[in-house]
C-alpha cells in the first residue's frame, strides 16, 4: 500500500496544477463548504478521501504580508480542486526536502475515512508541525496522518485529520513598534492557526467531522503552539478545540515584549534597503513597513535568510493573542481547563545542548548564561550539584555509564549538558502536569524512550523521534533521502510500540482517555517476555500521597507506568528560575 500514497499522493500534487478546473474526475469525492465545492481525490488502497491545499484565509501578500490573516473573501459557484498538496510557507530550511515555498501559502489539508457506518460526525485531529517557528510544512510526507487515521478505522473509533500551514520566520512573526503604530498585527503565524481552527470550526461538518469535539496536536514549536493556543486571549475560550497533545514542546515560553524585537527589525530594514529614500533612518513609522510589503519575494526572503538573527522570529506578548506572559498566565490559572496529553523524549537535551564544553568551569559558564529570573553564582553552583559529570540518571542510559564522549566535536561533558538542557524542557512538562493534577483536571503523562533507527548513540531518543511512532509511520515515509526510515532494521517491537501510540492517541481524540481501546493490554507481543501494557494513569498531585506516575514508552524493554520524580532536585532548580 505504500508505494500507492506516495506515488499517489505527488503525482496528484504534480497534476492538478490549477485549483479551479472545468472538468474534474466522476466520482471523485466532493464537499459544499461555506466558500464552495471542493473537489478531493479518493484512494482505495486506504480507504480515505484526501482534500488538499483547500484555503483557509485569504493570501498573505501585497499589502495583507506581515498583517494578521484575513478570512476568505470570495466564493465561487464551479467546483474547485482540493488534489494537491499546498505549498510550504517561506521559513528557513524546507527547501531542502524538496518543497514548493511560497508566501502564497495559508491552505490545510483534510483526511477522512471513506466508508465509515457512524450514526454521529467523526472527532477530528489537527496536527500542528514543529520546527522552531522557522520551518515546517502541512506538505512534509513525515506528517502525513493517513497512517494513524488508518488505525483509527480499525480500532472501531475513526477519526477525521487536518494539517495546516502557519507563516514562519519574518514571514509570520516580524514584531517592531511600527508595526504597533499602525495597527494591531501581530504575530501572525499564531493567528494563521487560529484561523483554520476556525475554519474547521465553520466547515468541518461538511466533510463528516464534529467541530465540537476537536483535539489538536503539535510537537515542539507545534506543541509551543498549542499552549499558545490554550492560553490566547488570556485563556478565553472560543470554542475552537476541547483537548490538547503537547509533544516535546513547553508550555512556558522565553517571554519577550515586542519591543525586544526593535534592533532586529531595524537591522532587517537597513539590509533591505528601506531605511529612507535618502538614506534618512528617521522615516514615518510606516514607511519602513510600506518598503518591506511592496519588495519582491525574492529579494526580501535573501535579506531574511542572510543571518540567523534576522531569521529567528517567533512569539512575542503582544497585549493581546498572547496577552501576557505564559509564567503570568499559569501562575494564575488563565489557560483552558481541558485534557491534556504531554510528554518528552528522554534524550531532547542532545538535540540542543552545545558541543564542546570538556571542563566543569565551561558547563558553569554555560550554566551562568542561562536564563533565568535567579541567575547568579550560588544558583550555577547548586545546578552543578545537581548535574554532576557522572550520573546513572543522565539522559543517554543507552550509553555505558563511565563512557564520556569524544572531546571534539561532542566535548567530553556533552551528556552532563544534555542532560541539563532537556530538563530545562522536561521540567516545564512536569510543572504542567503538576498544575493539571493540582487543579483535579486530566493529564496523561508520558516519557518516551525509543531510538529510531537514524538516531545514533549520541542521539539516544532524542527530540522528534516519537512523531514516526505517534503517526504509525512505519514505512519511513517522508524520511529518505535526508534521514533514514525510524523503523528500518528495527524489530517487531518496534512496530508494536508505534501501534500502541497511535492507538492510544486515537482513543484520546475520542473519548479523551487513551486506554479507552480494545485489546490494549495485549497490544506489544513483542516487547520482552510478552507482558501486559499496564494502564495508563491519570496524573497524580504527590501533596495528596501518591506518586504522581508516567507512562514510559519502550521498545527495548516492557512500556511501563514510572515514577515521575527522577532528577527531581535539577528540575525544582530550574522550575525555580523559571517561576
Amino acid at each position: 500500500m505504500l508505494p500507492y500514497l506516495v506515488v499517489h499522493i505527488l503525482l496528484v500534487s504534480a497534476t492538478a496544477a490549477s485549483p479551479l478546473a472545468s472538468k474534474l474526475e466522476d466520482g471523485a469525492p466532493r464537499v459544499t463548504t461555506k466558500n464552495g465545492t471542493l473537489v478531493g481525490v479518493h484512494s482505495p488502497s486506504y480507504h480515505q478521501d484526501f482534500f488538499l491545499g483547500v484555503p483557509f484565509a485569504q493570501p498573505p501578500v501585497g499589502d495583507l504580508r506581515f498583517r494578521n490573516p484575513q478570512p476568505i473573501n470570495e466564493s465561487w459557484d464551479g467546483e474547485r480542486a482540493a488534489q494537491k498538496l499546498p505549498p510550504a510557507c517561506v521559513g528557513y530550511g524546507p527547501a531542502q526536502w524538496g518543497y514548493e515555498l511560497s508566501e502564497d501559502c495559508l491552505y490545510l489539508n483534510v483526511v477522512r475515512p471513506t466508508q465509515v457506518s457512524r450514526p454521529e460526525p467523526l472527532p477530528v485531529l489537527v496536527w500542528i508541525y514543529g520546527g522552531g517557528f522557522i520551518q515546517g510544512s502541512a506538505a512534509d510526507l513525515r506528517n502525513n496522518l493517513t497512517f494513524i487515521i488508518e488505525r483509527s478505522v480499525a480500532l472501531g473509533q475513526p477519526i477525521i485529520g487536518v494539517t495546516m500551514n502557519y507563516r514562519l520566520s519574518a514571514w509570520g512573526f516580524l514584531a517592531s513598534k511600527e508595526l504597533a503604530e499602525e495597527a494591531d498585527d501581530s504575530n501572525f503565524g499564531l493567528r494563521d492557526q487560529r484561523m483554520s481552527l476556525e475554519w474547521i470550526r465553520d466547515n468541518i461538518a461538511a466533510f463528516g467531522g464534529d467541530p465540537a469535539r476537536v483535539t489538536i496536536w503539535g510537537e515542539s514549536a507545534g506543541a509551543d503552539s498549542v499552549a499558545r493556543h490554550m492560553m490566547a486571549f488570556d485563556g478565553r475560550d472560543d470554542g475552537l478545540f476541547r483537548a490538547g497533545v503537547m509533544a516535546s514542546g513547553r508550555f512556558f515560553a522565553d517571554d519577550k515584549d515586542m519591543a525586544a524585537a526593535q534592533p532586529t527589525y531595524d537591522e532587517l530594514v537597513a539590509q533591505a534597503g528601506c531605511h529612507g529614500a535618502q538614506g534618512d533612518s528617521a522615516v514615518a513609522s510606516t514607511s519602513s513597513l510600506s518598503c518591506l510589503r511592496a519588495m519582491p519575494f525574492e529579494k526580501l526572503n535573501a535579506v531574511i535568510n542572510s543571518s540567523t538573527a534576522l531569521r529567528t522570529w517567533g512569539p512575542m506578548v503582544d497585549g493581546d493573542m498572547i496577552a501576557r506572559s505564559s509564567h503570568a498566565q499559569f501562575l494564575d490559572g488563565s489557560y483552558l481547563k481541558i485534557p491534556i496529553i504531554v510528554g518528552d523524549n528522554t534524550a531532547e537535551g542532545t538535540a540542543f545542548a552545545p558541543k564542546g564544553i570538556n571542563t566543569t568551569e565551561q558547563f558553569r559558564q554555560f550554566v551562568l548564561s542561562s536564563p533565568s529570573a535567579i541567575m547568579n553564582d550560588a544558583y550555577a553552583q547548586r545546578i552543578l550539584d545537581a548535574y554532576p559529570a557522572r550520573s546513572p540518571e543522565d539522559c543517554l542510559p543507552n550509553l555505558p555509564p563511565d563512557y564520556a564522549p569524544p572531546a571534539y566535536p561532542y566535548g567530553s561533558q556533552f551528556r552532563r549538558v544534555a542532560t541539563y538542557v532537556g530538563d530545562s524542557m522536561i521540567s516545564d512538562r512536569r510543572a504542567t502536569c503538576e498544575a493539571w493534577a493540582r487543579a483535579g483536571l486530566p493529564a496523561y503523562c508520558y516519557r518516551f524512550n525509543a531510538v529510531p533507527a537514524w538516531a545514533g548513540p549520541l542521539d539516544g531518543a532524542t527530540h522528534f523521534v516519537e512523531v514516526a511512532f505517534a503517526m504509525l509511520n512505519l514505512e519511513g515515509v517522508g524520511y529518505a533521502p535526508n534521514h533514514t526510515p525510524p523503523f528500518e532494521g528495527l524489530g517487531a517491537a518496534f512496530r508494536d510500540l508505534a501501534r500502541l501510540v497511535a492507538s492510544d492517541w486515537v482513543a484520546f481524540v475520542n473519548g479523551g482517555d487513551p486506554n479507552r481501546w480494545a485489546g490494549r493490554a495485549d497490544a506489544a507481543p513483542a516487547l520482552a517476555g510478552g507482558k501486559k501494557v499496564p494502564e495508563w494513569p491519570v496524573y497524580t498531585h504527590d501533596a495528596a500521597g501518591l506518586s504522581p506516575r508516567n507512562f514510559l514508552y519502550d521498545a527495548n524493554i516492557t512500556s511501563s507506568v514510572e515514577d515521575d520524580t527522577w532528577r527531581k532536585v535539577g528540575m525544582e532548580l530550574i522550575q525555580a528560575g523559571q517561576l
